[in-house]
């Protein structure tokens, strides 16, 4: 409990200072935040990729601490910024997003189940289910980014 009380007053404490606001671009903030969730996913997922293909040594300990912290980014309510017109600016999210919003939900939704059973396995210590549960999150991550992630910045 401690850890979750420390990471909040850092989170609130970053969010406060300059530099952090300095990130955010102000003409288009539900844009950050969506790019800057999914950029915080995604540093949280790649170390724990280079421990499941050997590029790192595996470690019990770090890898459930990778899936706790991925498991609580996961479940942060990322669909606000997903508003109606948002689909414009600085993105990679395509527009087909906001015309089947209910499937892209349903995606988050299978995502967030992923992540949170894969916090689950790790903490079991077993690092071949860990192994098998990190590869079923990332393909829930592959099926929305196959149908609604855009390879380039679209403007």
């Amino acid at each position: 409990m401690k850890r979750h009380t420390l990471l909040g007053t850092l989170l609130g404490i970053s969010l406060v200072s300059g530099s952090s606001l300095a990130h955010i671009e102000q003409s288009e903030p539900l844009q950050s935040l969506r790019q800057s969730y999914f950029a915080l996913l995604g540093m949280t997922f790649a170390p724990m990729g280079d421990m499941v293909k050997g590029k790192i040594e595996w470690n019990d300990a770090l890898f459930t601490t990778w899936a706790e912290d991925l498991n609580h980014a996961a479940q942060f309510g990322v669909e606000r910024g997903f508003a109606p017109g948002t689909d414009k600016g600085t993105t990679r999210a395509k527009p087909n997003i906001w015309s089947n919003m209910d499937d892209f939900q349903s995606k988050l939704a299978d995502f967030r189940a992923a992540a949170a059973k894969l916090a689950e396995t790790a903490a079991a210590g077993d690092p071949g289910e860990s192994r098998q549960q990190f590869v079923a999150t990332g393909g829930t991550c592959k099926a929305c980014h196959d149908e609604y992630k855009s390879q380039d910045y679209l403007y």
